[in-house]
């Protein structure tokens, strides 16, 4: 029965995903790339609907790449990604667009098909009925290759045995809830999407616990990232438990509302996307690859253990909890929400060549919070990465490296793909 209730559910959260922007924006149809973007986020958010051991980044690569390369194939003013296909001009970008991304979701979600149908169905009948069939065989086309090209990425692997270190700074099992599975071992071995390898730009090592480095971010998280902190504010501690949730979805969020904000064409959403995903899911193969390759511990843990760390400016706290309670089942160093919040800022920047932009920005895990509103993109990168000191689960150099990796990811994957026609290499 549970793919039964699957379905029902993931008609509720589809139909929701699909009507909220074409109700916010009546006088203009909202693009197709957006749509499909939204109803990612639909499936992904949906419980249970996700596999566990295949990181959501790759569905939104894919799917994005798929749109991209069946759109520019109409629109021929950039480089393909991966998938050549000659396509008239003519042919309707919007419904490649919309083809593409509901092949490849019934192929990676088919307990959605049925919501995923009717949504195709409500997409096209809204497009001019001139080159549709085309546009729709170009979709199809498209993303049955890029799906086969990615069949064999190692992402259906069996994730890693992981056994815990006993050693000062070696990554444990992290109170309250003890996890003994951790996330993703096996991620760094997955194909990357742009990179040459998972360890491409993999950063040096975190600091020694005998460091003024260490000790200095050690002081910092134990104070201001405490459950129920005295030293951090009430907004830095709601600033913790605002972004603690999946850091790419906000990150698809905030480009929701700077393509709907710049009246971007069909192309240019779906160059943006494919863009910012594929920054997304190797960011995640390169961070895991450093995480896994270092292993160093939780705040939590090294609070608690303190007085075995040979450091005697830390001082332990056995009692010690993080502010946001249960800490991300994987090793600290370097920090995700670091590495994508870096990434996801420096490919807008580089798209729409500014940093100024004003938006809000809505909290996955808070219902009903006040939205955080930011008048650039470096600025909501700056407190995403941030509110994982408030947060109590990451340390201050694990994300200043993560800045770095995120930014030497994206800055590759713009410099390198999707690049015009008219650019001299």
């Amino acid at each position: 029965m549970k793919p039964l209730l699957l379905a029902a559910t993931s008609a509720a959260v589809l139909a929701a995903a699909s009507l909220a922007p074409a109700m916010s924006q009546a006088t203009k149809p909202v693009s197709q790339v957006v749509q499909w973007n939204r109803t990612l986020l639909g499936i992904v958010r949906t419980p249970g609907a996700q596999p566990a051991t295949i990181h959501p980044t790759r569905s939104f690569a894919i799917m994005h790449a798929a749109i991209y390369d069946a759109v520019n194939a109409i629109d021929g003013t950039h480089k393909p990604y991966l998938v050549r296909l000659s396509a008239s001009r003519f042919a309707s970008q919007e419904a490649a667009a919309a083809a593409a991304a509901h092949e490849v979701l019934v192929k990676l979600y088919p307990n959605f098909q049925a919501p995923l149908d009717a949504q195709l169905q409500r997409a096209l009948a809204q497009l001019p009925t001139e080159r549709k069939t085309e546009g729709i065989t170009i979709g199809n086309t498209v993303a049955d290759r890029i799906l086969a090209l990615r069949s064999n990425d190692g992402s259906n692997a069996q994730p890693i045995h992981y056994v815990f270190g006993n050693d000062p700074g070696d990554y444990q099992s992290t109170p309250p809830n003890f996890p003994t599975q951790l996330q993703f071992t096996h991620w760094s071995r997955v194909t990357p999407f742009a990179l040459e390898s998972a360890n491409q730009f993999r950063p040096g090592g975190p600091p020694k616990l005998t460091s003024d480095r260490y000790s200095d971010a050690f002081d910092q998280v134990k104070s201001l990232g405490i459950a129920g902190s005295t030293t951090a504010s009430a907004d830095e501690a709601l600033t913790g438990r605002f972004w603690n949730g999946a850091i790419q979805n906000y990150w698809n969020e905030i480009t929701q509302t700077a393509s709907m904000a710049h009246d971007l064409t069909t192309a240019e959403n779906a160059r943006l996307f494919a863009l910012l995903n594929l920054a997304f899911a190797d960011g995640v193969i390169a961070f895991y690859d450093a995480k896994y390759t270092y292993n160093f511990w939780r705040p939590v843990t090294a609070i608690r253990a303190a007085a075995t760390d040979a450091n005697p400016d830390t001082e332990a706290d056995p009692n010690w909890l993080p502010e946001v309670g249960n800490t991300t089942p994987d090793p600290s160093y370097p920090g995700a929400h670091a590495v994508i919040s870096a990434a996801g800022a420096e490919v807008l920047i580089s798209f729409f060549h500014k940093h100024h932009f004003e938006f809000d920005v809505t909290s996955e895990v808070l219902p009903g919070a006040d939205p955080r509103s930011f008048t650039s993109f470096p600025a909501a990168a700056e407190e995403a990465t941030l509110s994982r000191i408030f947060a109590g689960v990451h340390f201050l150099f694990d994300l200043t490296t993560g800045q770095r990796r995120g930014s030497d990811v994206a800055d590759f994957v713009v410099d390198n793909f999707l690049t015009s026609r008219d650019r001299d290499d």
